[in-house]
């Protein structure tokens, strides 16, 4: 299993540095925060569902800020939170990179399954996460 996702995981960075000049740590940040709504997350939500330790996520914002993909807004109701708020360039950049990185992850993975296998592994992998995050999956 360590193996099969070190690898995969290998190629699909090495296409999203190659074509979109993108880290998959920021490919992900940049997406959660394309899928969330009006483009903001807080950080500390954002952190757990990147799978990133504060300090990684606080050095990738700067650095996504930093590039104008990204601005940090304080907490209205929270003077120590933060959100991270995804610019229009970061919106175009992760555009720009999915729909080719999905078809990738299908072609290097899913594709490679058949639908009962599929259903298997998301069972499987439900109750991994389900063991690891209790009560954080739907």
């Amino acid at each position: 299993m360590l193996r099969s996702y070190v690898l995969l995981q290998r190629e699909l960075e090495q296409g999203l540095e190659e074509r979109h000049g993108l880290q998959h740590s920021t490919y992900e940040v940049l997406m959660h925060l394309s899928d969330a709504p009006d483009g903001r997350m807080r950080l500390s939500d954002l952190a757990k569902l990147a799978v990133l330790s504060r300090s990684g996520l606080t050095r990738l914002i700067d650095r996504l800020e930093k590039d104008g993909q990204v601005v940090r807004e304080r907490c209205a109701t929270d003077a120590r939170g933060y959100f991270a708020v995804l610019t229009l360039e970061g919106r175009a950049r992760v555009q720009e990179a999915r729909g080719e990185y999905l078809d990738e992850v299908r072609s290097r993975f899913h594709d490679l399954m058949t639908p009962e296998e599929q259903e298997v592994l998301g069972t499987v992998w439900t109750k991994i996460l389900d063991r690891l995050e209790p009560g954080l999956q739907p």
